[in-house]
């Protein structure tokens, strides 16, 4: 039996991510970000794999650079976040600074009228389970709040963790199925055969 594996993908790089812009990967990359996809081409999956997408253009562009064709699966979008979405932290902070702060300190609270963290934890966590009985080889380009629901689903951890794990831009998380639920896989850069020397 194949056991079921994924590789989440933070998308490359946009103007909008690096202003911290809530929803910033619901943009084109720039030349930047285009550069740091394709710089990192090599880490894209062997043809076995299936190659899915966030809607995002950030995503479908990053899958693009890599040489993937991607299927668009909303379950790994980005987290819906209402009214602030393409506004700044800054912007938020000033023109919301208690509902910021609740939405930092509650994982249940919504103050921008979309998800919460608790729903986006709980969106990715169904979205897992139902990987895990496909035995397939899977990799999905997505956004760094979807792989911390992730991480967070995988290790059994409240959702408050979701703030202790940070995700960089094209930063992979690798996960197997096995009896248990999904396990995080760590492993080297470059081909394995490498590392066996």
């Amino acid at each position: 039996m194949t056991t079921a594996r994924l590789q989440l993908v933070a998308h490359a790089p946009t103007r909008a991510l690096r202003l911290a812009t809530f929803g910033g990967g619901n943009v084109d990359l720039d030349e930047g970000g285009r550069r740091a996809a394709l710089a990192l081409a090599n880490q894209a999956p062997a043809g076995e794999s299936c190659c899915l997408s966030s809607p995002a253009e950030a995503a479908v562009q990053t899958a693009t650079a890599w040489g993937l064709r991607p299927t668009i699966e909303p379950a790994v979008a980005d987290c819906d976040y209402g009214d602030w979405t393409g506004r700044t932290l800054d912007e938020v902070a000033a023109a919301n600074p208690d509902g910021l702060q609740r939405w930092l300190t509650d994982p249940d609270a919504a103050p921008h009228g979309g998800e919460s963290l608790t729903a986006l934890v709980d969106r990715v966590g169904r979205w897992l389970h139902a990987q895990a009985v496909r035995s397939a080889r899977i990799t999905a380009i997505t956004h760094a709040a979807v792989i911390r629901a992730a991480l967070v689903n995988v290790l059994r951890a409240p959702s408050a963790a979701f703030w202790q794990l940070d995700v960089a831009p094209l930063s992979v998380l690798h996960l197997r199925a096995g009896n248990r639920g999904w396990r995080v896989h760590l492993e080297p850069p470059g081909p394995m055969d490498a590392v066996r020397r």
